[in-house]
């Protein structure tokens, strides 16, 4: 409707300047001349007016909001296998389509005692393996890692080529020293009462055991104990 208005006063506008021209007594030429002005300032007008609906109706409606980055969760990996060779210790970590992660997204944070294993973005989670207090030292520099189908297997350059690891770290071999130690039975020293040591084992066995073995030394304790009720009776 707008368009079809200003075609039709650029239409009046010409026509009028061309009887101004025509027209030969200057009272008529100015009374002319002030109406072509009038149709010429509602021509701006109304041009004006188009371009800035036209602008309105350009400005392309707002996109819906990106969806936000969806949030990345931390999982802290606790699982591992390892082997070793004279030269390496072999740390073997199974996570699920690792081989399709970008090679820089996976990645190990090593120093001569410790390693950190990321894996960044792996279905929208980032990955991590801690270990400290290895139980050797390790060459950093020699030290590398690979990504294979479903694993991660991290190479450790032993300090010591040649020498065995008992443990993977020293908090493990300390707990394995403990536990054996703890189930190893006294040695009996001159005069002392070999059934001692061994109620001292059973009870290390029990604070130590799972629900199993509990109930395996209760019910042992419980028929040890009727075996002497019985006996003193049939005494």
């Amino acid at each position: 409707m707008a368009e079809n208005k200003i075609k039709e006063l650029r239409s009046d506008i010409e026509e009028l300047q061309k009887i101004t021209k025509q027209a030969t007594r200057k009272k008529v030429q100015d009374l002319l001349s002030l109406e072509v002005r009038k149709l010429e300032t509602e021509l701006i007008n109304l041009q004006e007016a188009a371009k800035a609906s036209s602008s309105t109706d350009a400005v392309a409606a707002p996109a819906p909001a990106a969806a936000a980055e969806a949030k990345r969760y931390k999982v802290k990996l606790n699982g591992y296998g390892w082997d070793q060779s004279d030269k390496y210790v072999k740390v073997f970590v199974t996570l699920k389509g690792v081989q399709n992660v970008p090679k820089e997204q996976v990645y190990c944070k090593l120093t001569e005692r410790s390693l950190e294993l990321h894996v960044d973005n792996h279905e929208n989670k980032d990955y991590v393996l801690i270990i400290n207090n290895l139980l050797e030292n390790i060459v950093v520099e020699d030290s590398h890692w690979k990504q294979k189908t479903d694993m991660v297997v991290i190479f450790l350059a032993k300090s010591s080529a040649g020498s065995k690891w008992s443990h993977m770290t020293e908090i493990d071999k300390k707990l394995d020293d403990q536990r054996n130690n703890r189930f190893k039975p006294e040695e009996a020293s001159a005069g002392k009462d070999p059934q001692e040591s061994i109620m001292s084992l059973m009870k290390n066995m029990y604070e130590t055991g799972d629900d199993e073995m509990k109930r395996m030394i209760s019910k042992a304790w419980y028929e040890g104990q009727q075996k002497k009720k019985n006996d003193s009776l049939d005494f």
